[in-house]
């Protein structure tokens, strides 16, 4: 499973880096939701692997931290997604706005000049 995981989080990752070297603004913004996701994912991954483990008891007997999930990924990657949506909503609109006052959705506000 972790040499899933780890496949997941490269290819992310990578997808995510080509695409915000892209010209189209459009693109930047995909490649940036990408990179969070890896980035979530390698957040969430932090916490272990682990399976059949409650994330809170009410057995006060059991004392063993190794028998809970471990909570603090899990929020961290919760707050992450959050922060993620505002973003992108924030990058969206930019986004309409340049290409509203450009007319193209390049990122440097150029199209690319061609030889005809």
């Amino acid at each position: 499973m972790e040499i899933i995981l780890a496949l997941a989080i490269g290819i992310l990752f990578a997808s995510g880096v080509w695409l915000v070297l892209r010209p189209r603004s459009f693109q930047v913004i995909t490649g940036l939701l990408l990179l969070s996701y890896a980035v979530n994912l390698f957040i969430f991954i932090t916490g272990r692997i682990s399976l059949n483990k409650p994330p809170l008891t009410l057995d006060e007997t059991a004392l063993d931290p190794a028998l809970y999930a471990d909570p603090l990924p899990q929020a961290l990657v919760l707050t992450a997604i959050v922060i993620g949506f505002a973003t992108t909503a924030l990058y969206l609109v930019v986004l309409l706005g340049s290409r509203g006052l450009t007319g193209t959705d390049h990122v440097d506000g150029k199209e690319k000049e061609t030889d005809e």
